[in-house]
Formats: C-alpha cells, sequence, structure tokens
C-alpha cells in the first residue's frame, strides 16, 4: 500500500505570477515556489498572491517538520480570460499529482476569486483542508482610493469597466455635437443596457468563441474566416444604416417610433450578415465534415424567417 503524501497547493487563478514577474506554472518543489514568491513581490509587493504564496510555504514547513510527506506546488491561470485560465488550471493540477503522485490536498488562496476552481480541484484529488489568506489593513479614504487605482490600472478590470463608460461618454458627445441630446441620451442607456446584457447572459464569452473560431479559420485555410469577415462588416453597415433610419423619423415621432425605426433600417443587413456567416460555416462543413451537414443546412432559413418577421 502507498504511502499517503499531501499536496500543499496554492492557486494563482488570474495568473499575476506570469502576469507580473514572468514566470510560468506549474511550479514545483519549496525552492521553486519561494524563489516566485519573492520574484512577485519584488515585482508588485501589495499583490495579494504575496502572502498567499509564503502561507503556502509556511504549511508545506509546519508539516514537514511533523515528518509527513509532502509536496508544494502552485498552479495558475490566465490574466485576461479565466475561462482559458480554469482549464489551464486544470491541467497543471494533473502535471502536478502525477509528478509528486498527492494522495490529498489543503488548497491556498487570497480570495474567493481563486476558490472558483474548488471544483475542478475536487475532481482530480481529495481535499482535506482550504486556506484563504486576507491581508490585515487600516482602511482611510486615503488608502481606499489608492486602492481603487490600483483595480483600474488592471488590464482585465480596465476593459470590463472603463471601455463601455468612455463609449457611453463618447456616443453622448457625438450625438449632441450633431444636434441629437435626446437621442444621444437613448443611444448610450440603450448601449450600457446591451452591455449589462451582454455580461449577464455571457453572450461577451460567444465573443471569445468568435473570435477564437476566426484565428482557427484563419490558420486552417478555412472558407468561413472570409464569410465571418463578411459578415462583421455587414453588420457595421447595418449599424449605420439603423442610425440613419433613427435619425430621419426622429423629430415627429415617439421612441417606439424610432426604435422600429431603427430596426427598419439595419434588420436586411443584420439577416444579410447572419445569411454570409451561416453560408461559409455550411460550405466549410460540406468541403471538411460532410456526415454533419444535416446539423446546419436549416440554419440559414432560420435566420431569414427571423429576419422577415422583423422585417415585416
Amino acid at each position: 500500500m502507498s504511502k499517503e503524501r499531501t499536496l500543499v497547493l496554492c492557486v494563482d487563478r488570474d495568473d499575476d505570477l506570469g502576469f507580473k514577474a514572468g514566470i510560468k506554472g506549474p511550479i514545483m518543489g519549496r525552492e521553486a515556489c519561494l524563489h516566485a514568491a519573492t520574484s512577485l513581490a519584488l515585482a508588485d509587493p501589495e499583490d495579494s498572491d504575496v502572502n498567499a504564496l509564503f502561507e503556502t510555504i509556511k504549511i508545506y514547513d509546519e508539516l514537514t517538520e511533523r515528518g509527513e510527506e509532502v509536496a508544494i506546488a502552485v498552479i495558475c491561470g490566465n490574466h485576461m480570460n479565466l475561462i482559458e485560465g480554469d482549464r489551464r488550471v486544470a491541467s497543471d493540477l494533473d502535471t502536478v499529482l502525477k509528478v509528486t503522485d498527492a494522495t490529498s490536498c489543503i488548497v491556498v488562496a487570497d480570495g474567493a476569486e481563486d476558490e472558483y476552481v474548488m471544483p475542478v480541484i475536487l475532481s482530480r484529488v481529495p481535499v482535506s483542508s482550504v486556506r484563504r489568506v486576507v491581508v490585515n489593513q487600516m482602511p482611510n479614504l486615503e488608502g481606499t482610493y489608492y486602492i481603487l487605482r490600483r483595480f483600474l490600472d488592471d488590464p482585465k478590470v480596465s476593459r470590463i469597466v472603463l471601455v463601455p463608460i468612455g463609449l457611453a461618454m463618447l456616443l453622448y458627445a457625438l450625438g449632441y455635437l450633431l444636434g441629437y441630446p435626446e437621442v444621444a441620451i437613448i443611444v448610450v442607456v440603450g448601449v450600457v443596457g446591451i452591455y449589462l446584457l451582454f455580461k449577464g447572459m455571457g453572450i461577451d464569452e460567444f465573443f471569445e468563441y468568435l473570435v477564437h473560431s476566426l484565428k482557427a479559420s484563419l490558420h486552417g485555410g478555412r472558407f468561413t474566416f472570409v464569410s465571418y469577415i463578411a459578415a462583421i462588416l455587414l453588420c457595421i453597415v447595418g449599424v449605420i444604416m439603423g442610425l440613419v433610419s433613427l435619425l430621419e423619423y426622429y423629430a415627429p415621432f415617439g421612441i417606439v417610433i424610432q426604435v422600429l425605426s431603427f430596426i427598419y433600417g439595419a434588420v436586411a443587413w443584420f439577416t444579410a450578415a447572419g445569411l454570409v456567416a451561416s453560408g461559409g460555416k455550411i460550405i466549410d462543413i460540406f468541403l471538411n465534415e460532410r456526415e454533419t451537414i444535416q446539423r446546419v443546412v436549416a440554419l440559414p432559413f432560420f435566420i431569414l424567417a427571423i429576419g422577415a418577421i422583423a422585417y415585416g
């Protein structure tokens, strides 16, 4: 019967080690983990992951002094894409478990975000304990402002918070300069609402998947790359034509007619974009995966029907 071995595991889901200190995971062994903690502390002394790393080393040393069989490791995710990061966490954990032969795990994390990967860890190894490291601080107004500024300097956060605010302000200024301040307010509220819906329903992840598909299509020489680019251009034209139609019918009618006028001006272009994208997909499947073509052959007819209903 093999002897039990405990893995003391530090989880860095947003990959601050790689993003700030340039250290790639997985990191195994006490010396390597100590070097990683020191490097991150020198790169950003205020990062809470520094405390989590040193806490991991402390737990490892305590268990070693008791004579237990212990291994230590740090696994990292992705700083910009949490889905890809969680996949990397799973892959790195498999590597660590294969090397260390651990039978149980003590998880060390610096916050709730890192604990989101607990189901991934539990699916691979029993977790005997979870240690959440909380840094004690003396809060004050100046410190809060500084923390907020540091928070917004993070590109992952600024992309989510600052980009939509800046876009809304730009749209309002553009509408005001064109002499339609009321329309500008409607457009800003609409854009913010669409953004919140996209984030709440996870549609932004679909667009990330679309970008990934575009890259794969380009590298694979597939026809869908051309059709997707054409569809994006048609969607842009559709938005422009919808706004032109909205401005044309703005003065004499109310908001309902304005919304309908935008749809009237844009729906034909959106429908064409859907048909072009689905057509490219069908062509690629016909050329490469002909046995699965029945799954997508009805898609253009569905898009055409929706477009006809919206236009009518």
